[in-house]
């Protein structure tokens, strides 16, 4: 068997093999761009990958690494079923807006949403009708002082002066109509 000498580098080197030594440079931090390939589709801003073991990387710091621009490989000691999930997560946090977001029917009680709530380690849940148009939104500050669990949602969720953003708005402006409004959750509704 003959190997492709085009498809491997010729010099390998470890963390011993190199030395920075600190000098002055006319370059300033931010002009630096330190973006590389990982592969000839996937770009990477920040050269940063974390190891795929299941001692370091699993949804929580892919998202991390993700968000300032690098990976995070996930570890494959766990089921198929928990990877998947994992990659779920990883995902549904991709650029800071959770993009298919878990919701909840306006028939349901106080009691499903302490369920999806704890289930999906989530602070709020966008309401919906039975047509999928977004009614209200149920927060941990709505449900915080809740005792009957067989309360209807909609007597206990954010409905009246609901602020929600248009598609297509971006984490930027997302951001600050969250400052304006002094709110937590920003639904962003396609009508």
């Amino acid at each position: 068997m003959q190997l492709d000498p085009n498809k491997f580098i010729a010099t390998g080197l470890t963390y011993d093999d190199v030395l920075l030594v600190p000098a002055y440079s006319e370059i300033l931090p931010r002009d630096v761009n330190t973006a590389t390939f990982l592969t000839k589709k996937i770009k990477l801003n920040v050269p940063l990958i974390s190891a795929a073991m299941d001692t370091v990387t699993e949804a929580e710091l892919a998202i991390a690494i993700a968000q300032n621009g690098g990976i995070g490989m996930l570890h494959k000691n766990m089921t198929i079923e928990r990877q998947a999930e994992e990659v779920r997560k990883v995902k549904r946090s991709e650029s800071g807006m959770i993009q298919d977001p878990v919701t909840l029917l306006e028939t349901a009680v106080v009691a499903d949403a302490f369920k999806i709530m704890k289930e999906h380690k989530i602070g709020g849940i966008p309401v919906v009708s039975s047509d999928n148009k977004l009614v209200g939104i149920i927060t941990n500050r709505d449900l915080r002082f809740q005792k009957n669990m067989a309360r209807p949602i909609a007597e206990v969720m954010t409905k009246e002066n609901l602020i929600t953003a248009p598609e297509g708005t971006n984490l930027v402006q997302a951001e600050e109509i969250l400052q304006n409004h002094k709110i937590e959750k920003l639904p962003v509704v396609n009508a």
